[in-house]
């Protein structure tokens, strides 16, 4: 067998591309790749594993693959690759979750401090050769202010525990809420998104982009805000209502900043233009969130583990579009005779009373001549099934079918 085509469609060192070869995987390097090269329609057609960061896999290029088993996103986010086309397909999405959540915290401390004392303004007029102290000596500072995080997740307590070292009174808004994680962090709760921004003097955004979070982060949210209030976002920019933003930059003094934008271009370094920019007071950032060497190498080790599972036991860590609970109503538990052909039949029982299986798993007993194996159905099957299992002699011990709310109830 010829070794499975890996395709690496972004930045990755020397060193972690060894470790891919080192698995036994051809490895192809292509860190220009770009989302129209991967949807030409013959750039994935050998490809087994295609590991990207920033560039979009689009459904197009999913279709053109073939033989395509396995996506790993080099970051937290999935939002640059089509899941749902991937799904359709059989085709397993990874990310990354977890290994830059401290340079995020770190970059949106820098851009609190950055607006609380003007810091970008004054360098660029000392740099103008213009000493202004009388105008930037003003500041609120951070001790004893209020700071709302917007999604607890991993970034979201890590900015916690900075936060907490400046000794700002940190309040939090997320869903799910987890009462002991905000506890350990020294953290309260706010009912509702709108509590949050009333009672902050600074908000920080911590969410995914998903349908639900799509422009979450509006106009009824900046009204909430104090006026001259901090506003931060280094999650997603689609969040964000960006020209309601704007407005309330010129309406209420927001001093905003940002490293994600709704609209960010895909080269880079490119043209660029926001409302918010101008609006007010702002610092900002090209998407460098995630853009240190130690976050850079966690995501890359764990891209290599996920690799490395992937090709020894064909298991996926961290993989985000599989059923967590297949939607089934019953188990069926079969005691059967480790012989091949075996698991054939009975599936083919199954096939033939038109009974789709969820999930299923085969496990084999010490001296391997017995297995149990677990099948879950979509409904549960006449007895008449049951029977016809059974009745494979020689190949059946035997067979029982349990529903999945009595197993969940004794679990």
């Amino acid at each position: 067998m010829s070794p499975m085509r890996i395709l690496v469609a972004d930045e990755f060192s020397a060193g972690h591309i060894a470790e891919l070869q080192a698995l036994g995987l051809d490895v192809e390097y292509d860190p220009h790749c770009t989302a129209e090269a991967l949807a030409s329609g013959t750039r994935l057609v050998e490809t087994g594993i295609l590991v990207v960061r920033s560039t979009r896999v689009a459904r197009a290029a999913i279709e053109s693959a073939p033989r395509l088993a396995l996506i790993v996103r080099a970051g937290a986010g999935i939002d640059t690759i089509d899941v749902a086309a991937a799904s359709e397909r059989g085709i397993l999405v990874s990310n990354c979750p977890g290994k830059n959540s401290v340079a995020v915290a770190e970059l949106a401390m820098g851009l609190i401090l950055g607006l609380d004392r003007r810091i970008a303004d004054a360098t660029r007029e000392l740099r103008a050769g213009c000493w202004n102290k009388a105008e930037y000596a003003k500041a609120d500072g951070l001790k004893g202010r209020t700071l709302g995080i917007v999604g607890l997740g991993r970034v979201g307590s890590e900015v916690a525990r900075r936060a907490r070292a400046f000794e700002m009174h940190v309040v939090a808004w997320s869903i799910p809420f987890r009462s002991e994680r905000a506890e350990a962090l020294g953290v309260g709760r706010c009912a509702t998104l709108h509590d949050l921004a009333g009672v902050s003097d600074v908000v920080s955004v911590h969410l995914p982009q998903r349908v639900e979070t799509r422009r979450l982060i509006n106009a009824d949210v900046f009204a909430c805000m104090k006026s001259g209030a901090i506003f931060v976002n280094t999650s997603r920019g689609g969040v964000v209502d960006e020209a309601a933003l704007a407005e309330a930059m010129r309406s209420k003094g927001l001093r905003v900043g940002l490293d994600v934008f709704e609209t960010e271009p895909a080269g880079g370094v490119a043209p660029f233009q926001s409302a918010v920019t101008s609006a007010g007071l702002f610092v900002g950032t090209p998407h460098i969130g995630a853009s240190t060497e130690q976050a850079q190498n966690a995501i890359a080790d764990e891209t290599v583990r996920i690799c490395a599972e992937f090709v020894k036991t064909g298991t996926v860590p961290n993989v985000v579009n599989i059923e967590e609970q297949a939607p089934a109503e019953c188990q069926l538990v079969v005691r059967h005779y480790d012989k091949v052909g075996v698991l054939a039949s009975i599936l083919g029982v199954l096939r033939r009373h038109e009974a789709n299986v969820e999930e299923m798993t085969n496990r084999i007993f010490k001296g391997a001549k017995t297995a149990v194996a677990t099948i879950r159905l979509s409904k549960a099957p006449a007895p008449e099934v049951l029977a016809e299992i059974a009745a494979l002699t020689g190949a059946v011990i035997a067979v029982e079918c349990k529903p999945i709310g009595f197993l969940h109830l004794a679990e």
